[in-house]
């Protein structure tokens, strides 16, 4: 029979191993399509209608690093980009509403390439990358994704900032490397137009 300090020991190995788990589980509401949370109480966030925010370019802060190894099994990282918009998506392919979205992040990708607008996905949660792979090409997406099953590029975004609290989420870096806008939720042609170009008209 285990002494009760042995079976203390095994409890609390147990229990260490879930917890990056439970981080990311309130971090990342699973899958959710729209977020109470919009930042709007906050006088540094000029708009937000509970799923889009927007933070006025002197209130905005630098996003964290973002690098590693991509969907595709090449590499990649934010400061790639540097002097680009880049939209960051984070999405699984076990997710509906970033399935139901995939096709509008893929077209306006494309029409915003001459705008010097860089699309960047972080794909979660997917354990198996094949299935990412897979969704990329079922969707047409062509820009990268970087590989993050567990989430740690996802937990580098600090509490208090526009960081990702459902999936999908989409954040806009500015050309100067900072958080400057914020949905969450599955996002229109349309609405990621809105989000996206009067960032990229700033000088």
């Amino acid at each position: 029979m285990s002494s009760p300090r042995a079976l203390g020991r095994h409890l609390l190995r147990r229990a260490v191993v879930p917890a990056g788990a439970v981080a990311l589980a309130l971090t990342l509401a699973a899958c959710s399509s729209s977020s109470s949370s919009s930042g709007a109480g906050n006088s540094n966030f000029v708009s937000g209608n509970g799923n889009i925010t927007v933070v006025k370019a002197a209130q905005r802060k630098a996003a964290p690093a973002l690098s590693g190894e991509t969907v595709a099994g090449g590499k990649t990282s934010l400061a790639d980009y540097k002097g680009k918009v880049v939209v960051v998506n984070i999405w699984g392919s076990w997710c509906a509403p970033c399935r139901a979205e995939a096709p509008n992040l893929a077209k306006v990708s494309a029409a915003e390439a001459g705008k010097g607008v860089q699309f960047l996905g972080i794909n979660t949660r997917d354990l198996n990358r094949s299935n990412a792979a897979r969704f990329d090409k079922r969707f047409g997406i062509t820009y990268p994704s970087l590989y993050d099953p567990y989430g740690k590029l996802i937990l580098k975004f600090p509490k208090g900032s526009l960081n990702p609290q459902s999936l999908p989420a989409t954040l806009v870096i500015d050309r100067q490397g900072r958080v400057a806008g914020r949905a969450l939720a599955a996002l229109t042609e349309d609405q990621l137009h809105k989000l996206v170009d009067p960032i990229a008209a700033e000088k």
